[in-house]
């Protein structure tokens, strides 16, 4: 999780980036093969990929081609990508003539940016490729420098106004695996061009699947974590407010 543009409001250094990476690659090794299960891109990039534990993992499982753009901070924070790899890039900004890729990635990147910014985000992924793995923390999911937690529908919105259709084919895969952190099993759609989910079967029945049930889930583990720090009734009361309203 990280990330503002290129120079950050809170440091994001070194010591930052190794307490994320054992999770964050974990993680990024079990999603990997499912997103590639279902679009076998051979051009992935990464829009706020830190030290690039999500690109290496999709090299991993064969992807020729990867890149990824963050501020030039992760550079000196232990980048596991070759340098030809990565474009320093100001995220509060949308990304321009950046290529073309088969997946865009945005992994628990919206929070950090200003709500100025979001509308640039989504606009600089669609530009980069017809299918978006995306996720960004809820309100009250807590972070270092969140600053745009938003529910699902606040991003659903944005992609709609670019023709791409939400879809959730990884969160029912992911929910109870341990090896997968709790706010990707929460948080992580998939974002797909309507021509792109018309032309796929596959991706035509989830789009179908999740219009008839479009679930917003909260994991249990977070409100274990609201209960040890006695924020579990005031966040019950937000989220009832949230399901009603």
């Amino acid at each position: 999780m990280l990330r503002a543009g290129a120079t950050p409001a809170v440091p994001f250094d070194r010591a930052f980036f190794d307490s994320q990476v054992p999770l964050s690659a974990s993680s990024a090794a079990v999603v990997a093969p499912i997103v590639i299960s279902l679009l076998s891109p051979a051009r992935v990039a990464d829009v706020g990929c830190g030290v690039g534990t999500w690109l290496v993992a999709f090299k991993r499982c064969g992807v020729p081609v990867v890149h990824g753009f963050d501020g030039a901070y992760v550079r000196d924070a232990g980048l596991l990508v070759n340098e030809d790899e990565f474009t320093a890039a100001d995220l509060t900004r949308p990304l321009e003539h950046a290529g073309r890729y088969d997946l865009a990635l945005s992994l628990e990147v919206g929070e950090h940016l200003p709500e100025r910014a979001a509308a640039g985000l989504v606009r600089g992924l669609v530009s980069l490729a017809p299918a978006v793995l995306f996720s960004a923390a809820f309100p009250g999911q807590g972070g270092t420098h969140h600053v745009n937690e938003q529910w699902p529908s606040y991003w659903r919105s944005l992609f709609a106004q670019h023709d791409y259709v939400v879809l959730d084919p990884v969160r029912p895969l992911i929910w109870e695996d341990e090896r997968v952190a709790w706010w990707y099993r929460c948080n992580t759609y998939l974002y797909a061009h309507r021509d792109v989910v018309a032309a796929n079967p596959v991706l035509d029945e989830l789009a179908r699947r999740y219009s008839a049930n479009p679930l917003t889930l909260v994991h249990k583990q977070v409100l274990r974590r609201l209960a040890v720090s006695g924020r579990l009734a005031k966040y019950r009361e937000r989220l009832a407010m949230r399901l009603l309203g």
